[in-house]
C-alpha cells in the first residue's frame, strides 16, 4: 500500500502478553495519508492496536481504534468541511496458515477467515489505513444536507420526448 506510515512488527517477537501500540501521524504522514485515502486533508490520525498473540492455537488477536480528523468535499454543496471518524476494531490472524491452506479450506461467504501473516510481518500502519478506509463515506456531505432532484420538464414534455412516442403514434 505505501511505505512512509509503516510500523512492522515481527510476529516472532511478540509475547504472550497482550501488548499496546500507539501510532500517530505527523504533518508530513497526514498528507501522504490524504493521498491515500483520497481525501482533501487529514488534520489528525492516530491509532491504538492491541495485539495479543496465543502460540498454542496459532492466533493472533488484534483489536484497537482508530481516531482521525478529515477534510472533505461534499458532494451536493462541493464545500469542503471536517467531519471526525472513531473507527474500533477487531479481528485475528491465523500465524500458521498460508494462502493456498485457506483455500483448501473453502470459507463460506459468511463465515469469518482469518487474516494470512506474510512474510512473518504484520504493519501497524497498514492495519490502521485499512480500518479508517473502510468505514469513510463513499460520497461524503454535510450533515443536514439532502440531495433533491427536480426534473426541467413537465409529465407531458416527458411523455412527448420519450424515445418511443414516435411507435406509440404509429401502434394506434
Amino acid at each position: 500500500m505505501q511505505k512512509d506510515f509503516s510500523y512492522p512488527i515481527e510476529i516472532k517477537d511478540l509475547s504472550q502478553n497482550e501488548q499496546t501500540y500507539k501510532i500517530q501521524a505527523n504533518v508530513e504522514e497526514c498528507k501522504m495519508l490524504a493521498s491515500i485515502l483520497k481525501v482533501k486533508e487529514v488534520k489528525s490520525f492516530c491509532a491504538q492496536i492491541n495485539l495479543k498473540m496465543n502460540y498454542k492455537k496459532n492466533r493472533l488477536d488484534i483489536k484497537g481504534c482508530v481516531d482521525s480528523l478529515l477534510t472533505l468535499e461534499s458532494v451536493i454543496s462541493v464545500q469542503n468541511f471536517d467531519k471526525a471518524y472513531h473507527a474500533p476494531f477487531e479481528y485475528y490472524y491465523d500465524t500458521s496458515l498460508s494462502y493456498q491452506d485457506l483455500k483448501e479450506l473453502n470459507y463460506g461467504i459468511n463465515d469469518e477467515a482469518p487474516d494470512i501473516i506474510e512474510n512473518g510481518k504484520i504493519d501497524l500502519g497498514q492495519i490502521a489505513i485499512e480500518q479508517l478506509a473502510l468505514i469513510l463515506d463513499d460520497y461524503p456531505k454535510m450533515e443536514g444536507e439532502q440531495f433533491s432532484f427536480q426534473s426541467e420538464f413537465d409529465e407531458e414534455t416527458t411523455r412527448k420526448t420519450h424515445p418511443f412516442a414516435a411507435l406509440e403514434k404509429l401502434k394506434k
